[in-house]
């Protein structure tokens, strides 16, 4: 019953660009599904392709959005607008205006809990570190941190770094057998041989 009740609610908002807070609660799309909804109803300016937005993540002026091909969007903030003019305005008697796009390039990312600021391009081919403010803009093929961004190392140093770890980890054969589709037996046993080497010990989950 719940499950026939999710796929009509799914499809009512998917069809219709309604009931969207309750597909988001009820059903809890993935990343990759609830970037094709923004994409059709959440009125980003454009969208490429293979991009994908956490649930969490929030757009305050969606029209003020560009996203490129392959980015990924953690539970991020990204602003189009600075709500300080409102009170500028309203303190002066003036009818200021402080609004600005936001272009992610292809192959970005942006991590938990980051803010990214109006008037920003950033990438393409590059990481903004969880918890970063970005003010101004990302230069290609750089990985970003702290409170402003600044540079931390280029995408090349990032790559060589996981790559190093992923020799040394037991179970990157594993990794390699993923196949796209989620394998409970699969993962299971990655959870496992993650605990065991950090820890030591197994995990209760």
């Amino acid at each position: 019953m719940i499950g026939l009740l999710k796929r009509a609610v799914a499809h009512y908002a998917k069809t219709t660009g309604r009931g969207t807070a309750l597909y988001k609660k009820l059903c809890k799309p993935d990343g990759y599904e609830w970037a094709k909804h923004m994409a059709r109803w959440g009125g980003l300016h454009s969208i490429g392709k293979g991009v994908w937005i956490n649930l969490g993540c929030n757009i305050t002026d969606p029209a003020m959005l560009r996203l490129g091909d392959n980015v990924g969007l953690s539970d991020c903030t990204i602003f189009g607008h600075d709500g300080i003019v409102h009170v500028i305005n309203a303190r002066d008697g003036t009818k200021l205006d402080s609004v600005g796009g936001v272009d992610i390039k292809a192959n970005s990312f942006i991590g938990h809990g980051a803010i990214v600021m109006p008037r920003v391009t950033i990438g393409p081919d590059s990481v903004v570190a969880a918890g970063a403010v970005v003010l101004r803009d990302v230069p290609p093929g750089v990985v970003v941190g702290g409170n402003p961004a600044r540079v931390i190392c280029t995408m090349e140093t990032l790559v060589k770094n996981i790559g190093e770890r992923c020799a040394a980890y037991p179970w990157i054969d594993l990794i390699e057998q993923r196949q796209g589709l989620y394998d409970h037996e699969l993962e299971s046993k990655l959870s496992a041989m993650r605990a065991e080497y950090f820890f030591g010990e197994q995990s209760n989950g």
